[in-house]
């Protein structure tokens, strides 16, 4: 599902992946979704910064990267482009469900702005629905940790949860979506000029991810119309709610 010769994306499906439902290593999710290691180059920024550690909340996936249903699980991370102007960012939110980007935000800054204006989008995207009992993860990253992004969190009734100090296992699932979004709109362009049009192109990108784009964890189509379906089933009264853990 990268981008093909003419700069197109490519949407036919992978080959099945048997136990898709049943992964329970962190190393088999990022292959699933793609993530690779970084190779030699330019030295990377960091793309978060450490939080106060007094302020860390516990790790409440302890790797377990799935959810029986939407808003019970998030993870968020920031990843970084290398464009003509210098660094930029691109923090994103992802529900592990359907693995639905909810929320995202680019900026040539890693204050404390670039997740929270993220996570405004995803409290957004989801205003018609419950987040009460929500696990936020993260790693620990001051952007993550700020007075401001924990008082939005608990204003919608979230819980926030945090992994280990440097073990990117801990956020795997988030990880894994940067590298794809590396691999499929950053990397095969080598001349991106600065905010403005990483901003748009990935605004493009993200719309085609949930919406086009197929994934072989939420059978073999895309996070929307996997949402849309789960809702469905739910309001034929083929699927409880008391049915999902």
């Amino acid at each position: 599902m990268a981008l093909n010769k003419a700069g197109q994306h490519q949407t036919t499906p992978s080959p099945s992946r048997n136990g898709t439902y049943l992964v329970t290593t962190v190393e088999r999710l990022m292959r699933e979704m793609g993530i690779r290691g970084a190779g030699s180059g330019r030295k990377r920024p960091p793309a978060t910064l450490p939080g106060d550690p007094t302020e860390r909340p516990s790790d409440l996936l302890e790797r377990y990267f799935h959810a029986a249903a939407p808003n019970r699980r998030w993870v968020a991370d920031i990843t970084y482009v290398h464009t003509r102007a210098g660094w930029v960012y691109t923090a994103f939110i992802m529900d592990l469900f359907s693995r639905r980007i909810v929320g995202w935000q680019v900026a040539d800054h890693l204050r404390a702005e670039i997740a929270l204006d993220a996570l405004e989008m995803a409290v957004f995207v989801r205003r018609d629905e419950d987040l009460g009992g929500l696990v936020h993860h993260s790693d620990r990253g001051v952007q993550y940790t700020a007075i401001r992004y924990a008082e939005r969190l608990a204003g919608e009734g979230a819980v926030r949860s945090v992994g280990s100090k440097g073990d990117s296992f801990d956020n795997a699932a988030a990880e894994a979506l940067n590298s794809l979004y590396k691999r499929e709109l950053i990397d095969p362009k080598n001349d991106w000029e600065g905010v403005d049009d990483v901003m748009l192109a990935t605004m493009d990108w993200v719309q085609w991810y949930n919406e086009e784009r197929i994934h072989s964890y939420s059978g073999d189509m895309p996070p929307k119309k996997y949402e849309d379906m789960y809702y469905a089933a739910l309001e034929s009264g083929r699927l409880t709610s008391s049915s999902q853990i």
